[in-house]
């Protein structure tokens, strides 16, 4: 075993967290060593190039909404090559020649709406400010550090004070709605204020994106909200859009910004151990035997590999065990890339439309059509009819493809939880078939114009990208694992039990997307941490 030169922070993965805790933390002067296990960094948002050089697909995480203007100006991230591209709005082709579009002309919307349902077009404007009304409520909560409730200690009490007074914004009809959002399922919500399969089917994709529920689960109302908070596109709230050069762009570029401030990134890097001594982090030991010292170490990677795989179970309290062990982080999620030599050519949409073919594109038929997918896969068997959420980057993205052809990303649902445990190559060629076969049925001649196909399942993403379950954010987003129990009691301000380390990966609050908070935020816990340490002196 050989022990390198000493370093004041070791950041264990190298996902768009990682980096951007590298950014800020090289910043400030300190020595920091960023350690990545695959040979790129990026995590989850990484390109890469599984049809060929001419090909750049966004494997995994897709689109961007919630990184912060202000940290894209903290880290001079357009300088380092990045920019988004607006996402256009949503378009469900349907099997009998019709279509749904909701676009973001307030009249236009409404005309389209109106094809199916006059009432479910009246409700929609409502619906729109309502959701958007408790997203700004939501929103800055879930960009700041949440106070340890229960805790009766003086700092712990100042901070749950705080957050009272950041609530008192919160009336009495927000309140009740709030909590009816927390606890009730999507189709409660959904169901009551519009009729037609159409728009039920739509809005149903949004809350159960990444989820191990369906629609008609309770606790889904929330996560169409999570996805509703946002502002990658600067003045827009809940915008989504797409990074040039794909999500792995966005990771290069916060990397870039981490090497200028005097970060150091190492791939191809895993890391064995965390070693603690006396309740107090040493530093990590890689696969190799190197062992690199630091009294301050940020894990990044799944709780579950950090806490219960890194680190010996007898140096952290049975109680904190407990909760990571039992942290849920199921998922069913497939993700299916294609390259094609031509655009789909929609039956109900022949015409080509950047707000069409360069916006979300969603296959389900109605909110029963999602809820049976669920419950194909809970029964223990791919959905027969998966849901697409569909994305065609290159309408807009020149660099991903050659010219004339295009990237097709398919995030899909569900195949059984327990694919995460096994390949099961045969079974998920099957349901990409289905998928495939349902795109075909709305846009004819799309599997003619397939150059290559790209299955992900639950398994892949769990070995090969980190992504325990499969889940795409390090664990489910139900009531139970937010706020303050994400991802464990009393450790949702990024600590642990142990002095020195931290966490600040998707698993923590804040994360659940590309949204760097957990990365910034534990800066600022170190940063406090170490400054109450130097006065104690």
């Amino acid at each position: 075993m050989t022990t390198t030169n000493q370093y004041d922070v070791v950041i264990v993965g190298g996902g768009h967290n990682g980096l951007v805790a590298a950014a800020y933390l090289a910043r400030t002067g300190r020595r920091v060593l960023v350690l990545e296990r695959r040979p790129v960094v990026g995590g989850a948002a990484v390109s890469e190039h599984p049809f060929g050089p001419d090909y750049t697909v966004t494997s995994l995480s897709y689109v961007v909404s919630w990184l912060s203007p202000r940290m894209v100006r903290d880290l001079d991230l357009v300088r380092y090559g990045y920019h988004v591209y607006p996402q256009g709005p949503y378009f469900a082709p349907r099997r009998d020649g019709r279509y749904l579009s909701l676009p973001n002309d307030p009249t236009a919307r409404h005309a389209e709406i109106a094809k199916f349902s006059k009432k479910d077009a009246d409700a929609y404007e409502a619906w729109d400010r309502w959701f958007a009304g408790l997203g700004k409520l939501v929103g800055p909560l879930l960009q700041q550090i949440p106070p340890k409730l229960g805790s009766k200690r003086p700092a712990d009490l100042l901070a749950q004070a705080a957050l009272a007074r950041r609530l008192r914004g919160v009336d009495v009809r927000a309140a009740f709605d709030l909590t009816r959002l927390f606890t009730a399922s999507l189709a409660d919500v959904v169901e009551e204020r519009f009729e037609s399969d159409a728009m039920r089917g739509v809005l149903s994709v949004s809350g159960v994106i990444g989820m191990w529920a369906g629609p008609r689960s309770a606790g889904t109302a929330y996560v169409m909200l999570h996805h509703h908070v946002g502002d990658a596109v600067e003045g827009q709230t809940g915008a989504w859009g797409f990074a040039r050069g794909g999500m792995g762009a966005i990771s290069e570029a916060i990397a870039a910004s981490a090497r200028a401030g005097g970060a150091e990134i190492r791939t191809s890097a895993e890391v064995r151990r965390i070693v603690t001594s006396g309740g107090r982090v040493t530093g990590v030991v890689l696969a190799s035997g190197e062992e690199i010292a630091a009294p301050t170490v940020v894990t990044t990677v799944h709780p579950k590999i950090a806490f219960l795989d890194m680190i010996e179970p007898d140096t952290l309290p049975p109680d904190f065990v407990a909760d990571i062990a039992a942290y849920q982080t199921r998922s069913g999620t497939v993700k299916v890339n294609f390259a094609v030599d031509r655009l789909p050519t929609f039956t109900s949409h022949p015409e080509f439309d950047p707000q069409v073919h360069g916006g979300t594109i969603v296959l389900a038929e109605s909110l029963d059509d999602v809820e049976q997918a669920f419950r194909d896969a809970a029964s223990g068997r791919p959905a027969e009819f998966p849901f697409a959420d569909i994305c065609i980057p290159s309408v807009f993205d020149d660099s991903l493809a050659p010219p004339g052809h295009h990237i097709v990303s398919m995030f899909t649902q569900w195949v059984p939880s327990n694919y995460a445990m096994q390949p099961h190559r045969d079974e998920l060629t099957a349901y990409a078939d289905r998928l495939t076969a349902r795109m075909e049925a709305v846009a004819p001649g799309f599997i003619d114009s397939m150059v290559g196909r790209q299955v992900i399942g639950p398994h892949q993403m769990q070995t090969e990208y980190g992504l325990v379950g499969g889940n795409i954010f390090h664990g489910e987003l139900t009531p139970g694992q937010m706020f303050h129990m994400r991802p464990a009691a009393g450790y949702a301000d990024l600590r642990t039990p142990i002095t020195g380390l931290y966490q600040a990966g998707s698993a923590t609050h804040g994360g659940g997307g590309v949204t760097g908070v957990p990365g910034r935020n534990v800066v600022g816990q170190i940063e406090r941490d170490q400054r109450r340490r130097r006065f104690r002196r």
